[in-house]
């Protein structure tokens, strides 16, 4: 299982590093496994009644073989329930983010690593050789061949019903799409004429690029292929135009919400939501197994169960789940410890690798002119930024014990630089006050107590959150009475996270808070494309992103210099192949960022609760807890975790 690269002689060291760091310990992972392989206890009867076949005809040829070093990882048994609490049932989801099966997944030390691929030959960043383990099967036990690429390929992502803005943005090279050949059964080759370095991190993202479709399944929901009807009446009209609306309805590999659709993660959802209570069982022919070839998961069986969020820290402090960090925040951090020794848990206390635990995000694709006009002026981000009291914030809801400064780079990245987190964070509400005047906002309302607009309106600023735990609405509270020191009111919309989603996309919100930047341990190597308006989800520029990624079919081209400038300079990062240049154009984009205050970061560092049953093994006593890399638990392979009853 490893990564070869087809390497020019006059390649540089520098090109040569980079390929390396992007492929990490490709080359580290075990090659050989255990030939002898234990049946699942739970699996025997299905098994015995031929239902199913024994674990050697189940298993890939050659499997991927999780080494136990019997420190970190111990060797492990089947059996047992995972319980954990979910707060929506469209958070089924964790079970394809926790089971964290991936062509290539990122290790404990953020190296890429094969996992369902056998190993991918990369070369120059240009041409990708993906070869999949012979062997390998779907939930359902079809064989996983190249065939399910070039379905995706050729009937998902290249057909206009279904991808109706074409293949996704992460395959397009300065809008070139890939050339893609299905060598043989096992092996796809994707290839550019320039370098595409974050193939393989989007292929081990949280929320992963899927390049690959259980072809046999969704081909009966397919227009190409599902028997020709005949087009009369009203009624065979309507569904002939709505089998795309069918298949993307089946085709939820990321969501895991169709109980139907194969899967390749290690546990297989059995219920379709909206639901309660999602039950996942094992899926038979996972492709992991231990050193002593057993086949994971080691648990049988892992529950969901929805609940109020701001109830979950209470059910767990209660026992009612056996692993949880979703929904807690260090807040909870007391109340859990309380509950240590009369449930059986212990709350450990993992690192976060966010740009910041908490961000503020002024939207300047919002609609309101006015408001737009205000947010697009550098004075006003700028003002806003060094009115609030992060020291404050810090003492009062962490004890202190986070980093106060800017939405940007932790100082564990080898690019941060001082500057970038503290530009624009004093807190100096004089300052602010000197560039509101300049900026013209000096007439005030009747009360004198806030500021009005240029067209007379107050000054009043309303951040929406999501509305799904206490923290946001405290830490606003905070912000509110620093602001009014200033002459700006604010108010707290909350509402469902869908809710709020769409209409910071819509542009009807002005302001919204949120998480900060998901990865703020980056190297030179890694993408910056967090850092520009690449992305729809990019709250302090939705419709920028949205165009982006749209390859310009929706959204708005970015009409504000510097931030149109970061957008040039995440496709020049893709160009070159010097790392230096790379660093660079990294310093460049984080100096712009921390000039332009985009986003105004509050705090970062906060530590994550993460409440682990006495008898659960291997879950790391430190961590990290970040979406992306990282989903969450999953970089640690839940599928490891196992009781020791």
């Amino acid at each position: 299982m490893s990564v070869q690269f087809s390497i020019p002689i006059a390649l540089t060291k520098a090109t040569l590093l980079a390929l390396m760091v992007l492929a990490g310990a490709f080359g580290g992972a075990d090659r050989a496994g255990a030939k002898t392989y234990i049946e699942t206890p739970s699996l025997e009867t299905r098994v015995a009644a031929g239902e199913l076949a024994a674990i050697a005809g189940r298993l890939p040829d050659e499997p991927r073989v999780i080494a136990m070093d019997g420190e970190k990882l111990t060797p492990g048994r089947h059996g047992g329930r995972w319980r954990m609490l979910i707060h929506r049932s469209k958070d089924v989801k964790m079970f394809s983010v926790y089971g964290y099966a991936r062509l290539v997944t990122y290790s404990e030390t953020l190296e890429l690593v094969p996992d369902i691929l056998a190993e991918a030959i990369v070369e120059n960043e240009r041409v990708y050789t993906l070869k999949l383990r012979h062997g390998h099967k779907w939930s359902d036990g079809h064989p996983f061949t190249s065939e399910d690429f070039r379905y995706y390929w050729e009937d998902v992502a290249n057909n206009e019903d279904l991808s109706p803005s074409g293949p996704p943005r992460a395959l397009r090279v300065n809008d070139e799409l890939p050339v893609v050949e299905i060598l043989d059964e096992t092996t796809i080759r994707y290839s550019w004429s320039q370098p595409n370095p974050t193939f393989l991190s989007a292929l081990a993202g949280a929320a992963p690029l899927y390049i690959y479709r259980p072809a046999h399944y969704l081909k009966q929901f397919h227009d190409k292929y599902k028997e020709k009807k005949k087009k009369t009446g009203a009624l065979s009209s309507r569904l002939m135009r709505n089998w795309a609306a069918e298949h993307n309805n089946k085709d939820n590999q990321y969501k895991f919400d169709n109980p139907e659709l194969p899967t390749l993660q290690p546990w297989i959802n059995t219920t379709r939501p909206p639901a309660t209570r999602f039950v996942g069982l094992r899926n038979p022919y996972f492709h992991r197994v231990d050193a002593n070839g057993r086949q994971l998961p080691y648990f049988d069986e892992v529950t969901m169960t929805v609940a109020d969020s701001k109830l979950i820290p209470a059910k767990v402090g209660s026992g009612e789940v056996d692993l949880q960090a979703r929904s807690l925040n260090f807040s909870d951090y007391t109340f859990l410890k309380e509950g240590e020794e009369r449930h059986e848990y212990t709350v450990r206390l993992w690192r976060t690798a966010g740009g910041a635990r908490l961000a503020l995000f002024p939207n300047l694709n919002v609609r309101d002119e006015g408001w737009r006009e205000l947010f697009r002026d550098l004075r006003f981000r700028r003002a806003l930024s060094l009115a609030i009291n992060r020291h404050e914030i810090n003492q009062v809801m962490y004890y202190g014990l986070g980093i106060e400064g800017n939405n940007t780079v932790l100082d564990e990245s080898p690019l941060f630089k001082p500057r970038y987190r503290d530009s624009w964070a004093r807190f100096d509400p004089e300052a602010a006050n000197q560039l509101l005047d300049e900026i013209g906002l000096t007439e005030y309302d009747d009360d004198d107590d806030f500021r009005l607009m240029a067209d007379g309106r107050r000054l009043e600023i309303i951040v929406e959150t999501a509305g799904e735990d206490t923290e946001q609405s405290d830490v606003l509270e905070l912000v509110r009475d620093s602001w009014a020191e200033i002459g700006i009111k604010v108010y707290t919309k909350p509402s469902q996270r869908e809710v709020f989603r769409n209409r910071i996309y819509a542009g009807d919100s002005q302001m919204s808070i949120w998480a900060g930047y998901e990865n703020a341990m980056p190297t030179a190597y890694m993408s910056p494309g967090e850092f520009a308006p690449t992305r729809q989800t990019s709250l302090q520029w939705p419709k920028w992103g949205q165009h982006y990624e749209t390859s310009g079919m929706a959204g708005v081209a970015p009409d504000l210099p510097d931030a149109a400038h970061l957008l040039k300079l995440y496709e020049e990062w893709f160009r070159v192949g010097n790392s230096e240049k790379r660093e660079l154009i990294w310093h460049e984009i984080l100096d712009l960022h921390a000039e332009n205050v985009f986003t105004i970061g509050l705090i970062s560092g906060v530590l994550q609760p993460v409440v682990v049953a006495d008898n659960i093994r291997n879950v790391p006593v430190e961590g990290i807890y970040n979406w992306n890399p990282g989903a969450h638990l999953g970089i640690y392979m839940p599928d490891t975790f196992w009781f020791d009853d």
